[in-house]
């Protein structure tokens, strides 16, 4: 059973899994007119509004939870299909059909570790194609912003105790029929919500157009989480959003400090005329 798991290791794989979202995002490879419209700096605090909203809409709203439950129950498993298919490294369409075993072993385990990971494979996939779309979509330093501003409110969250209740509320919905539950991790004895998974996609995502950067800042992100976890010692939440947007900012001196890297801040306008949009593009 998952539960057996001590806290100490289900935390920490959950850490890893963070850093590991940073890694693997591939680069936005649409071309430039693609969706072009619909781009906006707004799209970038749709991580922050989902943060809130589930704050203070689970516990007010009543079909809330259910109706996010089985939302995840059809988005995830799309999204994750998307990711091994064409959103992330190595990706082939038709490592897209292994998301089928995946949900199976997920429903006939719910409660068992194989069943816990393979819910979470699903769930980390899901965060890497929404990274990558999010980024296609909103400028890069709004990007960046977005992701300070939603450790900021996740921390006046935590600190205020307002999360722990709507946390309860979205862990205990059920899909009919046993099938998984998709809306946020559960691993071993550890819990992380769905927005802590997203925000380490997202950046990866951003990082995207430059492997060594993108591979710096995983390694930063599994670092910073992983000492994170040392708070658990004292409190019994911590906000997993922090080491990500730690890592952004971190990244973002070094960028600034050092000399100009391709695919850090904006790529060259005829590389985006030839390749589509830069994973990193400011524009």
């Amino acid at each position: 059973m998952g539960g057996q798991l001590p806290f100490w290791l289900s935390i920490g794989i959950l850490s890893v899994i963070q850093g590991a979202l940073v890694a693997v995002p591939a680069p936005w490879p649409w071309a430039e007119g693609r969706l072009w419209r619909l781009r906006s700096g707004w799209w970038a605090f749709l991580p922050l509004a989902s943060l809130v909203g589930v704050a203070y809409g689970l516990t007010r709203v009543a079909d809330a939870p259910q109706g996010l439950t089985y939302l995840a129950l059809v988005a995830v498993p799309v999204l994750a299909a998307v990711a091994l298919g064409w959103s992330m490294r190595g990706a082939r369409p038709v490592l897209a059909a292994a998301v089928v075993p995946l949900f199976a072993v997920a429903w006939a385990a719910p409660s068992g570790l194989s069943g816990e990971a393979a819910a979470l494979a699903l769930t980390a996939l899901s965060c890497v194609s929404l990274g990558v779309i999010l980024v296609g979509l909103a400028p890069a330093g709004v990007v960046k912003l977005g992701i300070v501003a939603m450790a900021a409110v996740d921390v006046a969250l935590v600190v205020n105790d307002q999360l722990q209740r709507p946390n309860t509320v979205l862990g205990a919905a059920h899909p009919v029929a046993q099938l998984p539950r998709l809306q946020s991790v559960v691993f071993g004895t550890a819990l992380m919500g769905y927005g802590d998974l997203f925000v380490a996609g997202l950046a990866g995502a951003l990082l995207a157009r430059n492997r060594r950067l993108q591979n710096r800042a995983a390694l930063l992100v599994i670092v910073l989480a992983v000492a994170g976890d040392l708070a658990f010692f004292r409190v019994t939440e911590f906000p997993a959003t922090v080491p990500v947007a730690v890592a952004v900012v971190v990244v973002e001196i070094w960028t600034r400090r050092g000399p100009p890297t391709a695919g850090a801040g904006e790529a060259p306008k005829a590389a985006n005329r030839e390749r589509g949009l830069s994973a990193g593009s400011g524009r």
